[in-house]
């Protein structure tokens, strides 16, 4: 076992030990959620959930809010900014916290490392501890920042929620060789705030494995990526409990084309059960995707601990 499995299998305990504080999102508000890479990926889910409970938000990748904010929200507005980078030095979001802040927005910061430049050009910050092998992939501050997240909507995230993230990896485990066994093509479909994690979970094994890879909403599949899938495919689908029924044909289509499916909550070649609450799911999912991206780099030889062209902080001068 390699640090980054190491990562993904213990990062567990992490999560019952996040505090929030008194730090909560100003309902009367408009909420942009920025981040660069994973990090803009899992502020996608967040956005979601914060608009499920409420609280009308919408991510935006960090130089985009930094260079275009009036194309994400008229310029009238005056939102609040939650600002996600693991190490609080991502050059982009940095520069995002900055530019709010300078025109008068408040700042929030979820961060996994303290004193950064990113704390120090926030309002207030919520600082997690991250695994201490974590290397140049994000996988233990993805699924806390996406914890933390959770809790800022005000969903309860609670010791429970972390067993059953830990189940269902630890479910998904032994199936996951001979699913990904002779597949080449991975496609990740998610609803809602799953939408979000299966971006997250293509971006994870595409940087993990160099394999090909694609994240749609699932009823969005049908209409022209679906001429990809052929024998070579897996599909991980995220399923929603809302759409459980119409997301079935769907996975019964694909299968019919030669997929694999790994159903998450519903029907597939291998079907996983999910516990805890729909408002959960997107946190339960994502170290099993995680999990999943160090099986396929395994299988192809590559070192998850080195991807190519990769930096753990991405910096500009």
């Amino acid at each position: 076992m390699n640090a980054t499995e190491r990562g993904i299998r213990e990062q567990f305990p992490l999560w019952n030990k996040v505090g929030m504080g008194d730090i909560r999102p100003d309902p009367a508000s408009v909420n942009i959620v920025v981040g660069c890479g994973t990090s803009v990926h899992i502020a996608d889910a967040i956005a979601a959930s914060l608009n499920a409970h409420g609280i009308f938000s919408r991510a935006v990748a960090g130089n985009e809010w930094t260079r275009r904010p009036q194309d994400y929200i008229p310029r009238h507005l005056r939102p609040n900014v939650l600002a996600l980078s693991r190490s609080g030095e991502s050059t982009e979001t940095v520069a995002a916290a900055i530019v709010s802040r300078r025109n008068g927005l408040h700042v929030t910061a979820f961060t996994c490392a303290p004193g950064t430049s990113l704390e120090k050009n926030a309002d207030a910050t919520v600082l997690a501890e991250t695994h201490p092998e974590e290397g140049i992939v994000m996988t233990a501050s993805a699924s806390l920042m996406l914890l933390m997240g959770l809790r800022y909507a005000g969903i309860s995230v609670t010791p429970e929620t972390t067993a059953g993230a830990e189940a269902l990896l630890n479910a998904a485990d032994p199936a996951l060789a001979s699913l990904i066994d002779g597949r080449s093509h991975f496609v990740f479909l998610g609803a809602g705030a799953l939408y979000g994690v299966a971006r997250e979970g293509s971006l994870k094994l595409q940087e993990m494995s160099l394999s090909q890879t694609e994240a749609h909403h699932p009823l969005e599949y049908r209409h022209g990526p679906v001429s990809l899938i052929d024998e070579r495919s897996m599909v991980v689908f995220l399923y929603h409990p809302d759409t459980l029924e119409e997301e079935s044909l769907l996975a019964g289509e694909l299968m019919a084309k030669g997929a694999r499916v790994l159903g998450i909550g519903g029907p597939g070649t291998v079907s996983l059960s999910v516990t805890g609450d729909a408002d959960v799911r997107p946190l339960v999912v994502l170290p099993m995707l995680q999990l999943l991206g160090e099986y396929v780099a395994r299988a192809r030889g590559l070192d998850t601990l080195a991807p190519r062209h990769l930096t753990k902080v991405v910096t500009i001068a």
